[in-house]
């Protein structure tokens, strides 16, 4: 049965209601209330193939506030966890960029590092998991190539040359040298039971090593994490996650419009640099099981004076071709523009939350068919709506509406429709052609 189908758990309700209501995406839950974008994650889904083959890929979501692209991110987050790639995500603000000359690309790094999720592990930190299940995997695998005991030295051996081809693999990367040997330290201090020193190499691994020189001295390394190297470390742990029994990694940042907020245009330029050492790398196959997913808004992207236009080797790359126009947009490209939700797509997505808020309140409900038609009319009939209107007010206005019946059963949907606040504009904003396009839903 497709999961969008299902009764709705109760927990799983109060969590979408809640944050829809608050504006944010849910971390849990979206198959239930996904409408359209069939083609973005097609798109989306069709890299995903690609990585879990030894490609990369990187696209940009680009969309005003509320038009969806946390939502489309994070279902692909899902699915992708769903498939087996272990999954990162970072939001950027002005403590976390690409590059800083106060750690924050570092910081960026950490964020990444401390959200690793897999489907087990949904919420994140789930890096100790996968490296003790990595370990595990190898010793349970050559107990069955070898058919040899738990204890028996020549099963240790066959364990350590396993381990040692995974480092060896790693460690022709890029810093890969280092990652490999702190890969074996920790082994063996899984072996050993020595879960201090399994903590230094996390720690290390996390990027939490603030002096080569403490690293040194406890861990035998002369090398730390930096801003300037983080991206690096985060290509060997995709190659490193795929050696380990998952199909690769993809890596979500989110808010890339605090790049374009830097006031310094050097700074800016130094960060817009390192998104296109990111790109080069996806592009040119210098990075394998990686893929990159960036979300921001129009102008973050396109503003020439300061966006990541400004910056000429990226938007000779990334610009639209001649032939692109909003309504026949090529999927394939870097950048996705996420064209806005039809009336159509909303009025099911209201469906779907009328029927959750009944289930989750116990009440039974008393919206129908011609009810969802004219709140979407209102909503879509408003002042500049074409242009302006957004899911995310949409739904928050929605969901307001049923909280408001809930708590006042004598109350009916035409009355609030009738209401000031829901009706200022329908006068002047709802023509007769709008009528005309909206009173014919096709449910």
């Amino acid at each position: 049965m497709n999961e969008a189908n299902k009764k709705v758990p109760k927990r799983i309700s109060q969590t979408i209601i809640n944050s829809l209501k608050g504006g944010v995406v849910p971390r849990i839950g979206l198959p239930y209330i996904t409408v359209g974008r069939k083609n973005e994650i097609e798109a989306l889904l069709h890299d995903v193939d690609i990585i879990a083959d030894g490609g990369a890929s990187f696209r940009f979501i680009v969309g005003r506030y509320g038009s969806g692209k946390s939502f489309l991110i994070q279902t692909i987050r899902n699915y992708c966890m769903d498939k087996g790639f272990i999954v990162a995500d970072a939001d950027l603000s002005p403590q976390r960029r690409l590059q800083g000359t106060h750690g924050q690309g570092l910081a960026t790094y950490r964020e990444l590092i401390s959200n690793l999720s897999t489907k087990t592990k949904p919420e994140g930190g789930a890096l100790t998991l996968v490296m003790d299940r990595w370990i595990s995997g190898v010793q349970t695998e050559a107990v069955q190539q070898t058919g040899l005991e738990p204890g028996n030295p020549a099963l240790t051996k066959a364990v350590d040359q396993k381990i040692y081809a995974v480092t060896s693999a790693v460690s022709e990367l890029v810093h890969g040298f280092e990652f490999a040997r702190l890969l074996s330290i920790y082994y063996h201090a899984y072996v050993d039971g020595d879960d201090e020193m399994k903590a230094k190499v996390v720690r290390w691994f996390r990027g939490e090593y603030a002096l080569k020189r403490e690293a040194k001295e406890e861990l035998g390394v002369n090398i730390i994490i930096t801003d300037d190297d983080w991206y690096d470390y985060l290509k060997i742990f995709a190659v490193f996650f795929r050696l380990a029994g998952y199909a690769g990694m993809i890596i979500m940042i989110d808010e890339l419009v605090n790049l374009y907020k830097i006031p310094n245009t050097i700074t800016r330029q130094y960060n817009y640099e390192k998104l296109l050492t990111m790109y080069n790398d996806t592009l040119q196959g210098k990075a394998r099981y990686l893929g990159i997913i960036m979300g921001a808004t129009p102008q973050a992207i396109e503003d020439k004076r300061r966006g990541v236009y400004s910056y000429e080797a990226l938007r000779s790359r990334l610009t639209e071709g001649k032939f692109s126009r909003p309504g026949t947009r090529d999927m394939l490209a870097p950048v996705i523009h996420l064209e806005p939700l039809t009336p159509e797509e909303m009025l099911v997505l209201c469906e779907k939350l009328s029927g959750m808020h009944a289930d989750l309140y116990g009440y039974e409900i008393k919206i129908n068919t011609d009810d969802l038609a004219r709140f979407i009319k209102l909503e879509y009939g408003r002042i500049g709506a074409n242009q302006n209107i957004t899911p995310r007010e949409v739904i928050r206005d929605f969901i307001e509406l049923l909280d408001l019946l809930y708590q006042n059963p004598t109350m009916t949907m035409e009355e609030l429709l009738r209401s000031d606040d829901f009706t200022y504009a329908k006068s002047e904003a709802v023509s007769d052609e709008t009528d005309k396009n909206y009173t014919e839903f096709t449910i």
